[in-house]
């Protein structure tokens, strides 16, 4: 397609060392900071519910990934619900084929290639995908969707491309090639993968938590800028919650999903 072949072209053009660079020295520049009150306005940020007054921000980057007032974001306590990691567009449900494919909006893309590890892949063959896109508007920090404990953290890839409408459908498998950070949990269901796809331009994705031991709805990670979170279970652990229909807009600590009952009481204690 001569469309998806221009995109792809263009993308290459200006998502290279230089061009991220600037962007991210920008970010964090003070001479970023006269446009956080327009940024503010164009993605109708709810500034009440921020922790800082927007004026308290030095650059943009600080108001990419501010935090929220303690209470902004309730997390669902019963012990057998998952909730959504962070703010954003629950976009796909799925399940994870024997060939390790999942099709988001159409496209496939290859679970092997986005872990890439074949002993952790075995787990998740025949489980559940959820893909969440966080646009620029979105509040950026990422928080545990269960309790349980990291078992392991690692990052692949060098570059990002754009994960919005247009990336998804002409760019190269930004779900499984982009620069990514991943962290597998165990929880009393079995194990999880939460995976943190970085955004055009911006890499940067900043691990916030080092401990073993996690709180369901305790922070991880954050984004630089908007991006995506794909979740990968274990067959047979986790149902969907009741889902209208997609995309559904989804907030931090919302239940996205229950542990079945057969995989609680299979798994054992964390």
């Amino acid at each position: 397609m001569i469309r998806q072949s221009l995109y792809r072209t263009l993308i290459e053009l200006t998502n290279g060392r230089i061009t991220s660079g600037a962007l991210r020295r920008f970010s964090q520049s003070k001479l970023s900071k006269f446009l956080i009150p327009s940024y503010a306005r164009l993605y109708k940020l709810n500034l009440n519910e921020v922790e800082q007054d927007i004026k308290e921000f030095e650059t943009l980057h600080d108001l990419f990934t501010r935090r929220l007032k303690l209470k902004a974001r309730p997390v669902h306590p019963g012990r057998e619900s998952i909730v959504s990691p962070v703010d954003g567009v629950l976009e796909d449900i799925g399940e994870i084929g024997h060939d390790s494919i999942i099709t988001v909006k159409g496209k496939d893309y290859s679970i092997d290639e986005m872990l890439n590890d074949s002993a952790v892949l075995d787990k998740y063959i025949g489980g559940r995908y959820m893909v969440i896109y966080l646009s620029p508007s979105h509040y950026h920090r990422i928080h545990s969707p269960v309790e349980g404990e990291v078992v392991r953290r690692w990052l692949l890839g060098k570059k990002s491309y754009p994960v919005n409408a247009w990336g998804m459908k002409f760019g190269r498998e930004p779900l499984s090639k982009n620069y990514r950070i991943i962290t597998e949990i165990k929880y009393h269901g079995g194990y999880l993968s939460l995976v943190k796809v970085g955004a055009m331009f911006v890499n940067s994705i900043v691990v916030t938590h080092s401990d073993q031991k996690v709180e369901k709805g305790e922070e991880l990670a954050y984004f630089s800028f908007g991006s995506t979170v794909v979740l990968l279970f274990e067959k047979g652990t986790v149902s969907p919650a009741d889902i209208p229909s997609l995309p559904l807009p989804v907030h931090v600590g919302q239940e996205i999903g229950y542990i079945k009952k057969e995989a609680e009481s299979t798994s054992g204690q964390v």
